[in-house]
């Protein structure tokens, strides 16, 4: 193994960026039992690995599951076999009934924010599955409900817990490929339909209102989620996209290809989401002035890495991520233990309002095939509302 990467697993412990530990008197750091969670929704396909892990997790205690679709809260307790005395009809029910400490919600990304309206006058934590919202006013919103309430809403993305994205992002953080100069970021797979998803997360996923878009959204979240932690949360310049309807027989209301663009002062950042890929991808080129790493989609273990003055790329093997970064339910339970303090990192709300941004800035240029030059929109905003 190279210097260089051996190195980066010295940090990797702190490595969702910034976290640093809160009092002890804070209002989430009291806790010692295992949080009660529950999950709010059932129609995101996610849910079902989540319904199967949860009640083995040591640090967490599942307390309640609700949906206002009888049928799927019986097919989830029977698929799960979880008793039926946790089900409920309505998020206000459940929350009544069993006082969680946090939300995992599981609706459509439009219902998100209603989600949390419940939840944040009670003083209970919200993670959402990517991305946070489908709209600004609702991201700004929900932004305003954290604050008012003083709860950490934060936003779950698959790509959080690859060890190869945070060894890459070391890597560069310690210069050695140098400045950023481009990022360029691949996700995505057949198409949802291809994959075989359920019809209840099909119906949203490919509906503009309850999605945001299509795969702009769904898959082009993941590579501006990245870009704006390796940009230390920097609003892009401008952002441009393209989006394709290549497949409008499988889905004639939404996007199945993206490609998004942003420019920074020094730095180019391109993002390629798709429900078209032969096969499934999540993976990132980043290159320096002086080198480049590549993250290798189903290798968690290993970078392929080219330095400053080597005549060819070589593939060197990276550290594991260690508890409490290396999953969702890590990551929460230490939030709410008062272990971390999600800021400026991937899941962080701050982070997530400005992916948001971003992705409303790319809607907007599909649509209307100009580029967007959002860092002026928002500080004129800001201006304007005597920010």
């Amino acid at each position: 193994m190279r210097f260089s990467v051996r190195m980066i697993g010295k940090k990797l412990s702190g490595m969702v960026v910034l976290c640093a530990l809160v009092s002890s008197s804070s209002a989430y750091g009291q806790a010692s039992a295992p949080i009660r969670v529950a999950i709010v929704g059932l129609v995101h396909g996610h849910v079902q690995g989540f319904l199967h892990s949860l009640p083995q997790h040591p640090e967490v205690q599942l307390v309640g599951v609700t949906d206002p679709d009888a049928a799927l809260r019986r097919h989830y307790q029977e698929q799960a076999h979880l008793p039926a005395g946790i089900f409920y009809p309505t998020e206000a029910a459940m929350l009544k009934a069993t006082h969680p400490q946090a939300i995992l919600v599981y609706t459509s990304i439009a219902h998100h924010r209603a989600a949390i309206e419940e939840a944040a006058p009670l003083h209970i934590a919200v993670m959402v599955e990517k991305p946070l919202a489908t709209t600004v006013d609702d991201a700004l919103a929900i932004e305003r409900l954290s604050r008012k309430y003083n709860v950490p809403v934060l936003t779950n993305y698959e790509t959080t817990w690859y060890a190869s994205n945070i060894a890459a992002y070391g890597m560069l953080e310690k210069g050695e490929i140098g400045d950023v100069r481009k990022l360029v970021v691949h996700d995505g797979h057949r198409g949802p339909k291809e994959i075989g998803v359920g019809p209840e997360f099909l119906s949203w996923l490919t509906d503009p209102v309850q999605n945001g878009a299509g795969a702009l959204f769904d898959f082009g979240c993941y590579g501006v989620d990245l870009a704006t932690w390796y940009m230390h949360g920097e609003l892009p310049l401008t952002v441009t996209a393209v989006t394709l309807h290549i497949k409008p027989q499988i889905y004639p209301k939404v996007d199945d290809d993206s490609t998004i663009v942003l420019t920074y002062p020094h730095a180019q950042v391109i993002i390629q989401g798709s429900w078209n890929w032969p096969f499934d991808r999540k993976d990132m080129e980043v290159y320096g002035a002086t080198g480049y790493v590549d993250t290798i989609y189903g290798d968690n273990t290993h970078l392929r890495i080219r330095l400053p003055h080597e005549r060819a790329e070589h593939v060197d093997p990276i550290p594991a991520l260690t508890a409490p970064e290396d999953n969702s339910l890590d990551y929460l339970s230490a939030v709410l233990n008062g272990k971390l303090k999600p800021e400026h990192d991937l899941t962080s709300l701050d982070t997530n309002v400005t992916v948001v941004r971003i992705l409303d800035a790319a809607r907007r240029s599909a649509q209307t095939g100009r580029t967007i030059r959002l860092a002026d929109e928002v500080a004129g905003s800001h201006r304007s509302s005597g920010m």
